[in-house]
């Protein structure tokens, strides 16, 4: 997909990945329409950028009837979109399921995969009105393997997964191209964005691996280049790369390398 001259949504632009998309999308020759919750974020974002360029509004995801205004807003003032890009996420308290309560569960269900549907059912028929237009979902490597402590945010990024997967096969044929992205340890405020209190040992040593976690700007850079080329399946990081191989060569072995990896963060 040519990224010049095109309209894009970025969910989660205040920070992170999200802001990182913006950026070099802008950089590129596209408008972004951003989407946070936070206007100081997006502000923040807007002040890196040619802010005639972009435009930000406030919209929590996991509610159907915030998308849809957004929807009304963002399409009376461009006209149409030729891609969305589902960033926003949160992680889950660094605890097992036994210990969430059941409105942590659905706090993180509704955002992480519900909100991905809604932007998916609400821009999908725009979208197959262009040209050329694309949709890129956000997954996770705990999409396909499991990270104990991070069970429920795992299984939604492993249905945003196959959602994605099912999008491609039934879009094969139109003009709407379809891209998931796995992306290992980023350097970012997920944890921070998503109100987590880490353990302090978890945090120094999660500080630590901070330091080796690819920054944000190259992920945000091996997204779009999946972007431009059309990609199925994008894996950012060598550590999602290596786990992606390690999951499909034997999966029991390589969640036990997670558990005995995951135990040492946490102890």
């Amino acid at each position: 997909m040519k990224i010049e001259n095109k309209i894009f949504i970025v969910t989660g632009a205040g920070s992170g990945i999200g802001r990182e998309l913006t950026l070099q999308l802008v950089s590129k020759g596209a408008q972004v329409a951003m989407i946070d919750i936070h206007q100081e974020s997006m502000n923040e974002t807007a002040s890196l950028t040619n802010k005639e360029k972009v435009t930000s509004y406030v919209v929590d995801i996991s509610k159907l009837e915030s998308i849809e205004k957004f929807k009304d807003d963002v399409i009376k003032k461009y006209g149409h979109v030729d891609g969305i890009i589902n960033n926003a996420g949160i992680i889950q308290p660094f605890i097992p399921v036994n210990q969430l309560d059941m409105s942590q569960i659905e706090k993180i269900v509704n955002i992480n995969f519900y909100g991905t549907v809604y932007m998916i059912k609400t821009f999908l028929p725009y979208l197959l009105e262009r040209p050329e237009a694309h949709i890129v979902n956000i997954s996770s490597m705990g999409g396909f393997i499991p990270f104990p402590g991070q069970t429920l945010y795992s299984a939604t990024k492993a249905a945003v997964k196959i959602l994605t997967e099912g999008l491609y096969a039934e879009l094969k044929n139109s003009s709407v191209k379809v891209t998931v992205v796995h992306p290992g340890a980023i350097a970012t405020n997920i944890s921070q964005n998503s109100g987590i209190e880490m353990p302090k040992q978890a945090e120094n040593k999660s500080q630590k691996a901070a330091m080796q976690a690819l920054p944000a700007d190259e992920a945000a850079r091996i997204i779009i280049n999946g972007i431009e080329k059309n990609k199925f399946r994008v894996l950012v990081g060598k550590d999602a790369q290596f786990l992606d191989l390690f999951y499909r060569f034997s999966p029991e072995r390589a969640v036990n390398f997670i558990v005995k990896k995951m135990s040492k963060m946490m102890s």
